[in-house]
């Protein structure tokens, strides 16, 4: 399995600089093995109401970017339910003090962890470093 987080599936809706980087790279892999969990759907939803309340986004288009990310992950992905285990380890992430996450990377990467996923892709270079220091398979994307 391969566990994608929000910050590295953002680019497949919204247009970003990474974008074709991304869909490049997961063309290029075995659609099969997709991850997300629930927990990137709920950051996904997120990003989009603050992109409304700041103006970046207007209410119509925000919700069709929500319709078509859920409609990816439903379609494309296994969907990973958080557990009690996962929210123990990512407890147990956030005191390993120096990898410097937040409770949301923590549990990303507690839910990868505990699936014993191959690889963990995310464009959040905090999140990257922590899950390196963790002895997980975390990896980015090469922006030249």
């Amino acid at each position: 399995m391969i566990y994608f987080d929000t910050s590295f599936l953002v680019p497949v809706i919204v247009p970003e600089a990474t974008s074709r980087q991304i869909v490049t790279l997961m063309q290029g892999l075995d659609a099969a093995d997709f991850a997300t969990s629930r927990w990137v759907q709920v950051e996904f939803s997120s990003m989009i109401a603050q992109s409304v309340r700041t103006g970046r986004l207007e209410p119509k288009g925000a919700l069709h970017a929500n319709s078509e990310f859920e409609e990816l992950v439903e379609d494309s992905f296994t969907i990973l339910l958080p557990t009690q285990a996962d929210f123990e380890l990512a407890r147990l992430f956030l005191m390993r003090f120096e990898t410097r996450l937040r409770a949301g990377d923590a549990l990303h990467l507690a839910i990868a962890s505990n699936q014993k996923v191959r690889a963990i892709y995310s464009l959040d270079e905090t999140m990257i470093k922590a899950g390196a220091k963790l002895g997980l398979p975390t990896a980015g994307l090469q922006v030249n």
